[in-house]
């Protein structure tokens, strides 16, 4: 593993969240697709944070809005060395784990090919490879 590339945060309250990371966090807003997916990423050093509006089209994945019962954090990214895809899969299904397929996502370092998996207690972990 290199690094974490990036956590997603569901929302209710994008106006107050963006004023916190980018007011007092200093982060700085780096692309929005809320008009077609309710997502926001911010810049925070050499990584991202998400925010996605929990009744936007993304957003309605994860469930009703954050609470103390239902999760607000979506998932969270790792980075790992590029290699082939299938070795990834190969020791993932060794492993176990369920896997779905990669596809190309924008994360802090640009465009990546990455794959979702969960860990045992249900929190979903993105890999991700750079291109």
């Amino acid at each position: 593993m290199l690094a974490i590339d990036h956590i997603v945060l569901r929302t209710s309250k994008l106006d107050e969240m963006l004023e916190f990371y980018t007011k007092v966090l200093s982060c700085t807003i780096e692309r929005e697709t809320l008009k077609e997916t309710g997502l926001t990423q911010l810049r925070a050093g050499n990584a991202l944070i998400d925010l996605v509006v929990v009744n936007s089209k993304l957003g309605a994945i994860g469930g009703g809005a954050p609470r103390k019962t239902a999760r607000n954090v979506d998932h969270f990214c790792l980075q790992i060395k590029p290699m082939p895809e299938q070795e990834i899969i190969n020791h993932l299904t060794k492993n176990g784990i369920e896997v779905g397929e990669f596809a190309s996502r924008y994360g802090a370092q640009g465009l990546g090919n990455s794959i979702y998996i969960q860990d045992p207690e249900g929190n979903g972990v993105e890999l991700r490879c750079r291109i």
